[in-house]
């Protein structure tokens, strides 16, 4: 009988139960269709006892320093893994690196990876709320805006129901497509993703827009965050005029062209706030404002605070800095 395969879920501050159930779930179900252990999950953080995600509920977990043999170590990571800071952790997974196990990130745990230099030269993914930041960062590293990425001995989904897709398809490669489908029809899940499917909804979705002229303006906006363009623009582009455009926009998104436009704008330079380094300049241009000085006046009367003073916020609360020893870690020329 072949030996199980032992997973041990590394387990961070403010990471998602759904995530990691999603993950740890579909190795229960395999090991009960199969009616042996088929999977061996464990469960550790830095030090040990319980660890409770962000709604409460948890994991009994063993001091990360203490881990027994592993085939693969898989970060389960939420809030801001752009800042997450922990030199325990640090010390853990280069001690599994050494190790040579076979290691993966879900939702934010990729970052933790990069962030440490452990994941050069291979393809990953990651939650796409923080794809833009690490991009910014480490504009070499061979992100992919993928629900899952298995590139040899790395391991990385984008969190949530992506976990499951992901170990469906774990289990397709150990024990056959068959027996991966059974288990994801165990959860009502009938159709597993693959690998290259949108970690998002289609704009349409997301925002619930019933009119195709309506769509491809969202679309054009998305495209055109750092080079805004007028309602001219985009009305010509959609085919239309700009009055029967503002007409859509009130009449479905209860808002102007341009107040939508300028709050997606501001949605994704808070991101970048919270998640870079870039300097306030660099992140007004990135999303399209005139001046630092008009950034943050706009910034601070959607945020209730200077972005300033937001990003040393998500600083104390993440743990702020670099992790020590990082890796490859740029010191950005712009913040200097």
């Amino acid at each position: 009988m072949n030996e199980p395969l032992r997973i041990g879920f590394i387990l961070t501050a403010d990471y998602a139960l759904m995530s990691l159930g999603s993950a740890v779930e579909p190795l229960r179900a395999a090991n009960h269709l199969a009616g042996r252990e088929l999977y061996r999950p464990s469960y550790y953080s830095v030090a040990g006892g319980f660890a409770a995600s962000t709604s409460g509920g948890g994991f009994q977990t063993q001091p990360l320093a203490q881990a027994g043999p592993l085939d693969l170590a898989l970060i389960v990571a939420g809030g801001n893994p752009m800042r997450y800071d922990d030199p325990g952790l640090a010390r853990g997974l280069r001690g599994l690196q050494a190790r040579k196990v076979a290691m993966g990130g879900i939702s934010g745990g990729a970052a933790i990876l990069a962030r440490l230099g452990l994941i050069e030269g291979r393809r990953f993914t990651l939650h796409w709320a923080h794809i833009e930041a690490l991009a910014e960062a480490y504009p070499d590293l061979l992100i992919e805006r993928a629900l899952y990425v298995i590139d040899r001995d790395r391991y990385t989904c984008a969190g949530g129901v992506a976990a499951l897709d992901m170990m469906c398809a774990i289990i397709a490669r150990d024990h056959g497509a068959e027996f991966s489908r059974a288990v994801a029809d165990w959860f009502i899940h009938p159709r597993p993703r693959t690998a290259d499917e949108p970690q998002r909804s289609p704009v349409a979705e997301r925002f619930d827009l019933r009119h195709p002229m309506l769509v491809q303006a969202v679309d054009l906006m998305f495209s055109h965050l750092a080079d805004p363009l007028s309602p001219e623009q985009i009305a010509a582009q959609v085919g239309c005029s700009p009055r029967q455009l503002q007409r859509l926009f009130g009449d479905q998104l209860g808002r102007s062209m341009m107040q939508f436009y300028r709050e997606m704008r501001l949605q994704k330079a808070d991101e970048l706030v919270q998640q870079s380094g870039l300097s306030m300049l660099d992140v007004a241009q990135v999303t399209g404002f005139v001046s630092a000085a008009h950034f943050s006046r706009l910034y601070g009367e959607r945020f209730g605070m200077a972005p300033g003073k937001r990003r040393q916020a998500a600083r104390r609360k993440g743990q702020s800095g670099q992790i020590p020893g990082e890796v490859g870690a740029p010191s950005s020329k712009r913040d200097r």
